[in-house]
């Protein structure tokens, strides 16, 4: 999937990645889509309740060993 914005959050653990996503989204604008690059197992379940909390649009998933890949498209400020 072609992200607008990449965040590495790579070896951060909960719930930075989270709070760094929502920090980073802030910044973005509506309709492009985020690209969160972790290794934290709890991103599975924590970015989906996430989206539907602050009601951005939760893309889905993708892993490659320990990484995961997190696509989330921004459509509300």
């Amino acid at each position: 999937m072609k992200a607008d914005v990449k965040l590495d959050c790579f070896g951060l653990l909960c719930p930075m990645p989270i709070i760094q996503t929502a920090e980073k989204i802030k910044e973005m604008k509506v309709g492009e889509v985020l690209e969160v690059i972790s290794i934290d197992e709890g991103i599975r379940e924590d970015m989906p309740a996430w989206c539907r909390q602050t009601r951005q649009e939760y893309l889905g998933l993708e892993e490659e060993g320990e990484t995961i890949r997190v696509h989330v498209r921004k459509v509300k400020d």
